[in-house]
């Protein structure tokens, strides 16, 4: 069993900032990668960051230079600094870990961020 709690989420204006952080518990081994993905009302769900267990990340084009992943191994904790946000970046978040022997995905409940004046 796998749990993933995130929190973080929550009303911002334009221009704010948020953090939003995930928590990894149960039986939790071989983690090849964690990362955070978000679904806006009418979209596909997207990846937005992605960090490997060797610290590797990818970005959506969209967040590039804005968003910053980072983890802490010890913890099994993803956190997604989230900078200069606009509107276009209101949606569920959802954390997500790939990982096991033959990797497979694992989700988290989602947060809801809402970018609005």
């Amino acid at each position: 069993q796998v749990q993933l709690v995130e929190s973080g989420g929550g009303l911002v204006q334009p221009g704010g900032s948020l953090r939003l952080s995930c928590a990894a518990s149960g039986s939790i081994f071989s983690i090849t990668a964690m990362g955070w993905y978000r679904k806006a009302p009418g979209k596909e769900r997207e990846l937005v960051a992605r960090i490997t267990s060797a610290g590797l990340t990818n970005y959506a084009d969209s967040v590039k230079g804005r968003f910053t992943i980072s983890r802490d191994n010890a913890k099994n904790t993803v956190y997604l600094q989230m900078n200069s946000l606009k509107p276009d970046d209101t949606a569920v978040y959802y954390c997500n870990i790939f990982m096991g022997v033959v990797p497979i995905d694992y989700w988290g409940q989602g947060t809801q961020v809402t970018v609005s004046s």
